[in-house]
């Protein structure tokens, strides 16, 4: 018998293994200052591209007042126990009420976290005779929910809906066959790898010829689409069309939680039997008390998405410009693509971060194909116009020393040397 944690350590597993070099540069950096465009990194100023604080709200001065009010008047201890048991107050029910009048729905659930909210909630609406069609590119916490589920789930290629109707035909045989059981479709209102779209538009469409229910996963695109915020079911028209909504606050509201939406009788059955909620101790009021600010803000400054989507264009379109691969992104989210190996990527982000004072995000081998680099860049509406000049000029000149081969010498240092 093998000692399980010798059989751990010896496979690290595929970002474990360069932890020893990348650990505190590439794999768990520790950004300091006041949460912004400009901060510092290993006792550098730096333009930040790697938050998702689309709105500006982390440091906003309405936000930040009543975070500290609320920390000062409950604490973070309070309420007390988990919602069923002893931890439900007026604040909590308030917060619900109120997500659901925005996103049109009739009733909501927050819930603690996203991440483990909708892996729970999956769990709770999917029994072994139930089938789970479901987008290629889905983020990791449906992955995740998904592998909880018993019973059937079908993939379709990634917003392809002609695959998507594929799949609802083998969901629907097999459930005919079963005699019992239904489908749950699930996507995303905005893929946050890529900035595209789910197609929940065409999606809904396929409702005329299957019985399906739609959940769909809207982290990056509450807040930020749709002519009031409402997300990317209100910006697509569909709004009414899905049958439950999700997001995080920990996007556009900078905050922690998350919340579903839908009709009061299956939220109702959410509340009671997803298992995340029912066992742990509930969000705490000065998140709850500051969600509700955060929600006021969202709704009451339109002037903030425009900031964002402003700063997104200038940016974007200066990449294209600059004839730079940004995708078929149609949200602020946005990815540019290269071409290069690990050691090339390790270079190059070393070269923005160390000589021009760019940080961003950088996607590689194993998450993406081998050979293959994607940078993410999250616009704010707290980005200026000298950052998205300065950034670009970064861009051009190190995508030129890439395309020469200036990164391919470089090999990966030990990042306790770095600085």
């Amino acid at each position: 018998m093998a000692d399980i944690f010798a059989k751990l350590l010896k496979n690290s597993g595929p970002l474990g293994q360069h932890r020893e070099r990348a650990h505190g540069y590439f794999a768990f950096p520790k950004l300091d200052g006041e949460i912004g465009s400009r901060m510092k990194f290993r006792g550098k100023d730096v333009i930040v591209w790697s938050l998702n604080n689309y709105l500006g709200l982390a440091n906003h001065p309405e936000v930040r007042k009543v975070d500290g009010d609320a920390s000062v008047q409950f604490g973070l201890a309070a309420p007390m126990g988990a919602r069923m048991m002893s931890g439900n107050s007026n604040y909590h029910e308030q917060l619900e009420r109120e997500l659901a009048a925005f996103e049109s729905k009739e009733d909501a659930i927050l819930m603690n976290y996203g991440y483990q909210g909708i892996m729970s909630a999956i769990d709770a609406l999917c029994g072994r005779h139930d089938v789970i069609v479901y987008d290629a590119e889905s983020h990791a916490c449906i992955i995740d929910g998904l592998r909880l589920h018993p019973g059937h789930r079908y993939v379709f290629k990634h917003n392809d809906v002609d695959d998507c109707d594929k799949q609802l035909e083998r969901a629907t045989a097999l459930i005919e066959k079963q005699k019992t059981g239904g489908i749950l479709v699930i996507t995303e209102g905005v893929f946050g790898m890529a900035g595209d779209q789910g197609k929940l538009k065409e999606i809904v469409e396929l409702k005329k010829k299957y019985e399906f229910r739609l959940l769909v996963d809207d982290a990056h695109g509450f807040g930020t689409l749709g002519e009031t915020g409402a997300g990317a079911g209100e910006a697509q028209g569909c709004q009414d069309e899905i049958d439950l909504y999700f997001s995080t606050f920990a996007k556009s509201m900078a905050s922690i939680g998350a919340f579903m939406a839908g009709d009061k009788g299956i939220i109702d059955f959410i509340r009671y039997n997803i298992r995340s909620q029912i066992f742990a101790k509930s969000l705490p009021m000065p998140f709850v008390v500051g969600n509700l600010k955060r929600l006021e803000l969202l709704k009451t400054r339109p002037e903030l998405k425009e900031k964002l989507w402003s700063n997104a264009m200038k940016l974007q379109n200066g990449l294209k410009e600059r004839g730079f691969d940004i995708g078929k992104t149609d949200t602020p989210v946005t990815p540019v693509y290269m071409n290069g190996g690990l050691e090339e990527a390790t270079a190059m982000v070393m070269d923005l971060r160390e000589n021009y004072h760019i940080f961003c995000s950088i996607v590689v081998y194993p998450v993406i194909p081998k050979g293959h680099i994607i940078y993410r860049l999250i616009p704010t509406a707290g980005h200026t116009d000298e950052d998205i000049e300065l950034t670009l000029k970064a861009f051009t000149e190190t995508k030129a020393k890439l395309d020469a081969g200036a990164y391919k010498a470089e090999a990966i240092p030990d990042m306790a040397e770095v600085g």
